[in-house]
């Protein structure tokens, strides 16, 4: 009898806890916060991830999520367009902000509240979005519950 494989259990468990919205003072930079919790940690950290404009706007034209999004649209009501469309952004955000979160834990997340501010991690991001292109579409298709794409 073979023995059957058990899945592997994830190092870390992630909930967005809230965002995107707004950095204050910081007209030009968005933030969402995670709960982050290590399986050999006793409690959970919030880490705020940061993304500047410039940041998302690279992130839009490397993935294609503009042009992507506005064929997904077409077939939208057309009064149900500019909601959907504002969703899909906020979405689109928020896996970009969990791919820098990821980048992150892989460089060595301490246990406590932390900031990884928008001017870190910028290089490394850049690479994976390209990479996570079509899962960060993937995840906001299903996010809207619309099929196609």
């Amino acid at each position: 009898m073979s023995p059957v494989p058990t899945p592997q259990v994830p190092q870390y468990r992630i909930t967005l806890f809230y965002g995107p919205e707004p950095v204050a003072g910081r007209p030009s930079r968005v933030r969402c916060i995670f709960n982050v919790k290590k399986r050999s940690w006793k409690a959970g950290v919030q880490v705020v991830i940061e993304l500047d404009e410039q940041q998302l706007a690279n992130a839009r034209r490397v993935s294609g999520f503009e042009v992507w999004l506005q064929k997904v649209l077409a077939s939208v009501p057309v009064a149900d367009r500019a909601g959907q469309a504002g969703r899909a952004d906020d979405l689109f955000v928020q896996g970009v902000c969990a791919l820098k979160l990821d980048l992150a834990i892989k460089a060595g997340l301490r246990q406590e509240n932390q900031s990884i501010q928008a001017d870190a991690l910028v290089s490394e991001l850049d690479g994976v979005i390209s990479e996570q292109a079509e899962r960060l579409k993937s995840q906001v298709l299903a996010d809207l519950d619309l099929a196609g794409g």
